[in-house]
This record gives C-alpha cells, sequence and structure tokens, in this order.
C-alpha cells in the first residue's frame, strides 16, 4: 500500500515511518525542511513537501495514496483552537480527496478531549468545545462519504527515547523548582503508551479499522500523577509535594490545566477490534529507565 503520512518526521510519525516499511507498504512522507526530507530519505521513505497550511497540496498527496495516517498539528506559536482550526481544514482536504474510495484515512486525536473523571472508553464522542472536537466529528462522519476513515485517540503521554512531551516538560519544572509536584493528592490518572505500541496501533488501523470506528491508543488505563511525581522526585533527588489546585498554573505554568485532570481511559475494545497488545514498558518503568532524566 502506498501511505502518505503527515507528521512523518515527529516523535510518534518517526516511529510510524520504519513499521509501515517493515510490513511492506510503502511511504510518503510530509516534509517541512531540507532536515525532514533528509530524515525521511534516510528511513527508506519518498517526500511530499508542504505543510498543514497547504490544503490543497494535502488533498494531492492523498489523492495519489491508497491511504494516510494524519500525525501533523502545529505547535509552537500557536493556540489550541487556531491549530485545531487548521487540523480541520486538513482533515477536510485530505477526507475530499479520499471521498468515495473506500480508502483507509487514519486521524489523530487525543484521550484528554474525552470527558473527564471517569473511565473513557471507545464508544465516548469528545467532549464539546475541545479544540480538536470538529477534526474529530469530521474524521468519523467521512465513512458515510465511501473514506474507511479511523481515529486514533493517544495517551496524553506518549513515552519512549527522544520523548519531548509532557513528562519532560514535569521533568523540567521540577528542576527548576527544586520539587516534584502534582496538583492536590495527585490521585488523578493520566494513561500512557510507548511510541513504539503507538506505531503498531497505527499501522493496524490503517490496515484493518472499520469505517467510522474511535480507537484508544492506551497502555495502562492511568498512572496517578503523584506515582509519576515519586518516579521525577526519586531520579532527581528531590521531595514530592501537593500543589493546593489554585496554584496549579503558577506552579506548572500552561501544564497547569492538564495535570489536574483526571483521564482514565480503556482500551478494551480496540484491542479486540485490532488484535493490538501493547508490549513495550509502561510509563513508570520507562521513565525509570532514566533517559528523560539526561540532561
Amino acid at each position: 500500500m502506498r501511505v502518505f503520512v503527515t507528521g512523518a518526521t515527529g516523535f510518534i510519525g518517526s516511529a510510524v515511518v520504519p513499521e509501515l516499511i517493515r510490513a511492506g507498504h510503502r511511504v510518503v512522507g510530509l516534509a517541512r525542511s531540507d532536515d525532514g526530507v533528509a530524515a525521511l530519505e534516510a528511513a527508506g521513505a519518498e517526500t511530499h513537501c508542504g505543510s498543514l497550511d497547504d490544503p490543497e497540496g494535502l488533498a494531492r498527496a492523498a489523492a495519489q495514496a491508497d491511504g494516510v495516517i494524519h500525525l501533523a498539528t502545529k505547535h509552537s506559536g500557536t493556540d489550541a483552537h487556531a491549530a485545531g482550526a487548521a487540523d480541520l481544514r486538513a482533515i477536510e482536504a485530505m477526507g475530499a480527496a479520499l471521498a468515495g474510495s473506500g480508502r483507509p484515512f487514519v486521524v489523530t486525536s487525543g484521550t484528554l478531549i474525552a470527558a473527564a473523571g471517569r473511565l473513557v472508553t471507545e464508544e465516548d464522542g469528545p467532549a464539546p468545545g475541545t479544540h480538536r472536537t470538529a477534526s474529530e466529528e469530521a474524521a468519523v462522519a467521512l465513512a458515510a462519504d465511501g473514506v474507511r476513515s479511523s481515529l486514533v485517540r493517544l495517551a496524553p503521554s506518549v513515552h519512549g527515547r527522544g520523548d519531548q512531551g509532557f513528562v519532560p516538560r514535569l521533568i523540567a519544572i521540577a528542576r527548576e523548582k527544586g520539587v516534584a509536584a502534582c496538583v492536590g493528592d495527585g490521585a488523578n490518572c493520566w494513561p500512557g503508551l510507548h511510541r513504539y505500541d503507538a506505531a503498531r496501533l497505527f499501522r493496524l488501523a490503517l490496515e484493518r479499522a472499520p469505517a467510522g470506528s474511535r480507537l484508544h491508543g492506551t497502555d495502562e488505563e492511568g498512572v496517578p500523577l503523584r506515582a509519576i511525581a515519586e518516579v521525577i522526585g526519586r531520579h532527581l533527588d528531590v521531595p514530592v509535594t501537593g500543589i493546593p489546585p489554585e496554584r496549579a498554573h503558577e506552579h506548572f505554568g500552561f501544564l497547569g490545566r492538564w495535570v489536574a485532570v483526571d483521564n482514565p481511559t480503556s482500551s478494551a475494545l480496540t484491542r479486540k477490534l485490532l488484535g493490538w497488545e501493547p508490549r513495550e514498558p509502561g510509563l513508570l518503568a520507562d521513565l525509570d529507565e532514566g533517559h528523560c532524566f539526561q540532561v
């Protein structure tokens, strides 16, 4: 299968590309720079030069592919809702190019946009008003337009060597503040997933996921934030403490709103549907290996 992959040079995409190639697929990766082109060529992939700001170019690349995996998102310098709008435009453009073909289109979302405070399953829709709500709804709706669309919601911590996401930021804050912190008693949970397990999930979704399906990329249903703080505290040799909710933003900055979220998430239906089982180290075990603490 000739697969167009956006976000192909990112932390997750750079694991997805070799996973697809090993399975016999031909990969065309979206590249924004000469470095991106070089990285994709070194991995054995072809390149399509462009960005999320060029929906027409994305549509052309999708039209020439047998399937699409959409991993890219806008980060620095962009507020969440502007990033969500760019993502929606990209999904609509590529979806229109695939309409009526029955070809697979795998779109990325996150478990944090689902309802908080209870166990979330694949049967749950997105909470209203998040920056990814419209993108999720558009991706699932493409099934009615003859696209084998599926949605992969990833855990807030997709971890592994090279991770630059939420947990490394918590480590940096602990170094700066001299304490490893959680909000309140830290009983709220985040699910996690190793990047190599995420890569296999995206491949299986491309190959097997039914049209309109929501899939969950989680290993553990939830890791208490207190447990994450305790591992950080042990590795940095700093005390572990609970921050009152009203001081979360002051201590954690932009992460303050997320560190307090309770997001237990099940992937039981995904495992049953695709025969997918995570096999890499879980979040705490991976964190305890120490690579995230290397400066």
